[in-house]
């Protein structure tokens, strides 16, 4: 497996259509390379050269020279040119962006178009009354202060190392433009119920009628028309990642709107089974989600993955080893990637990317190891006093929940992580209930718990403690277990440098070691009322070295055949107790 992308002037990096579920024909992608400036904080400005647009200029993708840092008051600015033809001024056009590190502003053909604050969520600027026929030029000014303030950065931090990683700025998902008639289809929901084989597709279309068009496969099976909202009643087969049917879907208006999307028909939730234990359900009957957590780290792009290829490769190398769920932690990924997890059948437990301030490593860490959890309404001792900060992260889930909601393959909210800038979970649990009450909700992964009846899952973090599933009315999942590290000469990120849980020198130790984690130690846990399992993780993330694979993917340091034999057996003992 050796994933790794070169690209050369003139080609596009991720020039596939942004978004799966919202695609319509007239649409241009602006990826590619674009000329970058830096300005300081006195205002000078410099030129740092062409750069590989969406990679990150800390990046080695990005094709800036290495050791590029953006400090505390410098900007960015990006700047390109593209042409619009007149198929592309059909009435609307809309510039997005599926990220941008952290805040920014966009100018086109010198006139503010948008702005935006958030490192990454997707955003998009109306461009309509300011774009021109023709030659255009767009500027894009890019400030990052998150891993100096109470903003969003996920795991990024000025002191990197350990489980901290090299902070990136600026454009990092695709740009793109998208033309529409001025009454156009907008604002999907998709909203299916795996009881009653029926989907409810709600949008908006300045008051048209909308006929909508379901495929399976090259097959008509349902067609009918709706003004706001319309129920599709239908033997649907119901997705799941031993399963993962999707259907295509097609929308037309009068004015000439025509979007393609697709659906997954399945249902998540929780309920109790005849022992009494508290359990998760996929499509109403009790499921064991075994997976991975995920970071989202590239060696050569950092939260950028080189390509979609590249990643298809690597969640069917997982799907493969047997895994049937990922944690995507403390990271959003662009709309292909929840794509081809849907298609390809893997459920995902989504973090919501957290912020605050700089937190003691007693409170938020050595604390609840002991077994302290402590309640999260005193801002102070979570770092989190910034009054704007927690509204940055109350804009974010939202922002979050309305772009990925309509992916089929989102199971599990996981609004806070390991204290990390937590604040009012039980609060935000039941927010995040209210707007969407098809999922489960992880509302405090890890420690610092608020109590039966304030979220759905007790979420435990066991690394140097045995293994065990205490007693509980919710379901208990071990959603972040392992970290066992290897090290492999030559495809490190620092050799003098490494993290990890557990150590180990040779592939055969490490086996060992997973075959007696898993089945000695975690096995035996599913009767007594396991709900799932998290193994850390996907890959290495520099010096942290505790991957299925290294950082820069080219050596798969458990092997596939391996990997699939230890959760063959977890699988056998779930569908025995299950």
């Amino acid at each position: 497996m050796n994933p790794k992308t070169k690209y050369e002037v003139g080609s596009i990096p991720h020039a596939e259509h942004p978004q799966p579920q919202m695609q319509r024909d007239a649409w241009l992608c602006l990826n590619g390379w674009w000329r970058l400036a830096k300005r300081d904080a006195s205002g000078v400005q410099s030129d740092v050269g062409e750069i590989l647009v969406p990679f990150s200029p800390e990046t080695k993708n990005s094709g800036i020279e290495e050791g590029f840092v953006l400090k505390s008051g410098e900007m960015l600015i990006y700047q390109r040119n593209f042409d619009i033809s007149e198929a592309l001024l059909q009435g609307k056009l809309l510039l997005h962006f599926g990220a941008v590190d952290s805040a920014c502003r966009i100018f086109l053909n010198g006139v503010q178009v948008g702005a935006h604050v958030g490192g990454f969520t997707a955003f998009f600027c109306d461009i309509t009354d300011a774009v021109r026929l023709g030659k255009n030029e767009l500027l894009v000014e890019c400030t990052d202060e998150a891993t100096r303030n109470s903003g969003a950065r996920g795991k990024q931090s000025d002191k990197r190392g350990g489980i901290w990683y090299t902070p990136q700025s600026g454009i990092w998902q695709t740009v793109w433009l998208e033309s529409m008639p001025k009454k156009h289809i907008h604002g999907l929901k998709i909203v299916p119920d795996a009881a009653k084989k029926t989907v409810e597709i709600s949008t908006q279309s300045f008051g048209e009628e909308v006929a909508i068009t379901v495929f399976d496969g090259d097959r008509v099976i349902l067609s009918q028309t709706y003004l706001d909202k319309a129920v599709l009643a239908y033997d649907f087969e119901l997705w799941s990642p031993e399963h993962p049917k999707l259907y295509d879907f097609e929308l037309k208006t009068a004015s000439g709107d025509c979007v393609r999307s697709y659906f997954g028909v399945r249902s998540f939730g929780t309920t109790t089974d005849k022992n009494g234990k508290a359990r998760l359900t996929l499509n109403g009957k009790p499921y064991f989600f075994n997976g991975v957590l995920d970071q989202g780290y590239w060696s050569d792009g950092m939260l950028t993955y080189p390509s979609d290829g590249a990643v298809v490769e690597e969640l069917q190398m997982l799907k493969d080893m047997g895994f049937n769920t990922l944690r995507k932690h403390i990271k959003m990924e662009p709309m292909r990637w929840y794509y081809h997890c849907d298609r390809l059948g893997i459920a995902v437990w989504q973090d919501f990317v957290n912020g605050g301030g700089e937190y003691q490593f007693t409170h938020v860490a050595a604390f609840p190891f002991l077994g302290f959890h402590h309640r999260d309404d005193d801002y102070k001792y979570f770092a989190r006093e910034d009054a704007r900060g927690r509204e940055e992260f109350c804009r974010s889930v939202d922002e979050t929940m309305e772009q990925l909601g309509n992916c089929v393959s989102i199971a599990v909210w996981v609004p806070f992580n390991e204290g990390w800038g937590q604040f009012d979970s039980a609060q935000m649990t039941e927010y995040v209930r209210k707007k969407d009450p098809t999922r489960i909700i992880d509302s405090v992964s890890g420690w610092h718990d608020q109590g039966v009846g304030k979220t759905e899952l007790r979420s435990l973090h066991t690394y140097y403690t045995r293994l065990k599933v205490p007693r509980d009315s919710r379901p208990v999942v071990l959603s972040e277990f392992g970290g066992y590290s290897m090290k492999v000469e030559g495809h490190v990120f620092d050799e003098e440098h490494e993290f990890g849980y557990k150590k180990f020198r040779s592939t055969e130790a490490l086996i060992a070691a997973l075959r007696v984690l898993y089945l000695q130690k975690l096995k035996p846990l599913i009767a007594k009322g396991l709900c799932g399992c998290i193994y850390t993780q996907v890959s290495d993330v520099e010096e942290e070295i505790n991957g299925l694979v290294t950082y820069d993917r080219a050596v798969i340091k458990v092997p596939v055949k391996e990997m699939r034999r230890i959760n063959d057996e977890i699988s056998a003992e779930a569908a025995k107790i299950l």
